[in-house]
């Protein structure tokens, strides 16, 4: 299995060891974690084996579950929406670190992110007190739908503790009292770390080279060609996205590659001051547009280069909710 990772060449080698030191000690680890209602649950050994005998087949060949709630009632997807904007902040204000869970966060940025995820909990937890107001009506007519499937004992009483979101900053280097209990096993510790920070490096490039390829692709495929005859339809976030990319690259950026510093600065250049309405009223501009798209594009695809991902030593893998 392989990955798309960004080609650092050998001049770029000491650059890079820069960039994982300056990762090292400017940046905190950040986990984001939630308590999480299960809206499915397998059905019970004698459901199953009903289930099969319907088709003839050997219950213990069949897998099967009912779902406990509808998800697309408006209130339960007002709960799920702020989940999806806690994600997106996490990652938004984050880079990948080579640990499952684990991103890495600007170590002045913390008391913003901390104050901004108070405010999505306490948003969090207004949503589900209103999805807490309609459980009753979920709950009959989830007995309405799964007829003699549906259990109580599968409800909780109330839903108000079933859905939650923690963070924390986790210690990342190793204790320093392990320096004195044992020297040799600090260093290896060390350079655990230190090996993980030069991953963290690459998993950076690649999500920030990967991101800004499938940007620019994506506006230069609304902005080139027709239908039926006419400009193709593109939204203003086609343009709008890659602002946002600009300003979390310069806010997130460590200097760690200077080729892709370079095509990240020609590409904020191209779109300086352009307005979606300009490129869908001018038609020279629009053409400029895409063939200077295209040239940022071929310089994006040199920088990548398909390669087995190299593996690194991780824990055990954290439940997901």
């Amino acid at each position: 299995m392989s990955s798309t990772i960004l080609e650092v060449p050998e001049t770029a080698s000491f650059q890079a060891v820069e960039a994982a030191q300056r990762l090292r000690t400017t940046m905190a680890a950040t986990r984001v974690s939630f308590t999480w209602l299960g809206v499915h649950k397998t059905l019970s050994p004698e459901q199953k084996a009903q289930a099969a005998d319907r088709f003839d087949a050997e219950a213990k060949f069949v897998s099967a579950s009912k779902k406990l709630l509808d998800t697309q009632h408006p209130q339960f997807r007002a709960v799920t929406a702020v989940r999806g904007k806690i994600l997106q902040h996490w990652k938004d204000q984050t880079l990948p670190y080579p640990e499952p869970g684990l991103r890495l966060i600007p170590q002045g940025q913390i008391d913003r992110f901390d104050r901004t995820l108070q405010a999505y909990q306490r948003e969090l937890t207004r949503a589900v007190s209103d999805l807490d107001a309609t459980y009753a009506e979920l709950r009959e007519a989830a007995r309405n739908r799964l007829g003699r499937l549906f259990n109580p004992s599968d409800y909780p009483v109330s839903l108000r503790d079933e859905f939650g979101v923690t963070w924390e900053f986790p210690a990342v280097e190793p204790p320093n009292y392990l320096q004195q209990l044992n020297p040799a096993l600090y260093e290896q510790q060390c350079q655990r770390v230190q090996a993980r920070f030069d991953e963290a490096v690459q998993l950076a490039e690649q999500a920030f080279l990967e991101e800004l390829s499938r940007l620019v692709e994506h506006l230069a495929e609304r902005l080139s060609g027709a239908d039926d005859g006419k400009p193709k339809v593109f939204r203003d976030s086609a343009v709008e996205n890659l602002g946002e990319f600009f300003d979390r690259f310069r806010r997130l950026n460590f200097r760690s590659n200077e080729q892709l510093d370079a095509v990240v600065e020609r590409a904020r250049n191209l779109l300086n001051g352009v307005q979606p309405q300009e490129l869908r009223d001018n038609a020279q501009l629009r053409g400029r547009m895409v063939t200077q798209l295209s040239n940022v594009q071929a310089s994006l695809d040199g920088l990548m280069v398909d390669r087995p991902r190299r593996s690194i030593l991780r824990g055990p893998r954290p439940e997901t909710p």
